[in-house]
C-alpha cells in the first residue's frame, strides 16, 4: 500500500511538471508575439532634407508598413530581373530560330535544283526509254496506260502550270514522277524477260570469241587466201586467231556436245562441237584437249589450249562454223556478242 502510494505520489509529480514546462512555452511565445506586434506598430519618423530647400519633409510610418514597402520593392526589382532574363532567353531563341530558318530555306533551294536535275534526267530517261520500248516491239504508250501521268508519258510533269508553286509544286512533280516509274516497271520486267530468251539464244548459236578473254587478232580471214606454203589461191573454211604463244585457252563458243576428239595430219589436234540449230565448231591446231567425246559444254568453258600442231605455220587456232554441211564466215556470228570470259 505505502509503495503504491509513492507511484502515485511520482507520476503526479511529473504531469504536474509536463503542465508547468508547457505553460512556460506558450507563455514566452506569446510574450514574444506581444513583443513583436508592439514593435511593429512603432512609428518611425521619416526626415527628408532637401538641399535646396529649407523646409523638411516628414514622413510618419510604422515597422510594418516599411517592412510591407521594402518587400514590395524587393519583388519588384526581382520580377524586373526575372522578365529581362526571360527577355534574352527569348532573343537568343528567337535568333536560333531565324538561323534555322535561313539553313532550311538554303535547304529547300537545294531540293529545289536538285528536284530539277532529277526531272531534267527523268525526261531522258523517258525519251531513250520509249525509244528501246519501240525498237523491241512495245507500245510505249500502252505499257503506262495505267499512269496517272497524260499521253503516257513525261508530258504533264514537264508542263506543271506556272499557278503551282513553292512546294506544292515540287511535290506534284515527285509524285508524277513516282506514278510514271512505278508504271514503267512492269515493261521493263518484260524486257528483262525478253533479254533472257535472247541470251538462251545467243548461247546456243556460235557468238563467243573462241579464246578466253577476248584476245588474240585474226591472221588469216574466211574465205579466198593465199596458202601459206603452196602459194596457191584457196578457200580458207575458217578464221585463224592467234595471240604469239601456245597455251591460251580454247573456249566452246556455244552450248553443245563434243561429237570428236582427235588428230588429223591437216588440222592437228581438234576438237568438233554439235550445237542446236543446226551450228558445228571446229577447233584445230590443240595442243592439248580439256573435254572427251560425247561430253556436253557450256559457252566459255575451257576446251583445250592453242597450240602448232598439223599443217601450222605457227600458235593459233583454227575456228570453223557450219551449218549443216555449209561451211560460213564465223565473224557473221562473231560479232552478235562481245567477247567475253566465263
Amino acid at each position: 500500500m505505502p509503495r503504491t502510494r509513492g507511484y502515485k505520489k511520482v507520476e503526479n509529480n511529473i504531469v504536474r511538471s509536463i503542465g508547468r514546462f508547457f505553460k512556460k512555452c506558450f507563455t514566452a511565445i506569446g510574450n514574444a508575439f506581444s513583443a513583436f506586434m508592439r514593435g511593429g506598430r512603432r512609428k518611425l519618423t521619416i526626415m527628408v532634407v532637401p538641399h535646396s530647400q529649407k523646409r523638411v519633409v516628414n514622413f510618419q510610418t510604422t515597422v510594418f508598413s516599411l517592412v510591407s514597402f521594402v518587400i514590395i520593392i524587393v519583388g519588384i526589382f526581382a520580377s524586373f530581373f526575372w522578365f529581362s532574363r526571360n527577355s534574352l532567353v527569348s532573343a537568343r531563341n528567337i535568333a536560333s530560330l531565324e538561323k534555322e530558318s535561313r539553313e532550311t530555306r538554303a535547304s529547300l533551294d537545294s531540293l529545289k535544283d536538285e528536284t530539277g536535275n532529277l526531272l531534267r534526267a527523268a525526261q531522258n530517261f523517258q525519251s531513250a526509254f520509249s525509244g528501246t520500248l519501240s525498237v523491241i516491239g512495245l507500245d510505249p504508250n500502252a505499257t503506262v496506260a495505267k499512269s496517272s501521268m497524260q499521253n503516257g508519258d513525261l508530258s504533264s510533269l514537264f508542263n506543271v502550270k506556272e499557278s503551282a508553286t513553292g512546294s506544292v509544286k515540287e511535290i506534284a512533280e515527285i509524285q508524277r514522277l513516282t506514278g510514271y516509274l512505278e508504271n514503267s516497271v512492269q515493261p521493263v520486267q518484260e524486257i528483262g524477260k525478253l533479254l533472257d530468251s535472247q541470251n538462251t539464244l545467243f548461247s546456243d548459236i556460235p557468238s563467243l570469241w573462241p579464246i578466253q578473254g577476248g584476245i588474240g587478232h585474226i591472221s588469216m580471214a574466211f574465205g579466198q587466201n593465199r596458202h601459206p606454203f603452196t602459194g596457191q589461191w584457196y578457200i580458207h573454211k575458217g578464221v585463224d586467231i592467234s595471240t604469239y604463244r601456245s597455251g591460251d585457252p580454247i573456249v566452246a563458243t556455244a552450248d553443245g556436245q563434243v561429237v570428236t576428239v582427235e588428230y588429223d595430219p591437216g588440222f592437228g589436234n581438234y576438237v568438233l562441237i554439235k550445237h542446236k540449230h543446226g551450228f558445228y565448231t571446229r577447233y584445230c591446231h590443240m595442243q592439248s584437249f580439256r573435254v572427251q567425246r560425247g561430253q556436253y559444254v557450256q559457252q566459255g568453258q575451257v576446251i583445250g589450249y592453242i597450240g602448232n600442231t598439223g599443217v601450222s605455220t605457227g600458235p593459233h587456232c583454227h575456228y570453223e562454223v557450219h551449218i549443216g554441211s555449209d561451211v560460213v564466215d564465223p565473224m557473221k556470228y562473231l560479232n552478235i556478242k562481245v567477247a567475253a570470259s566465263k
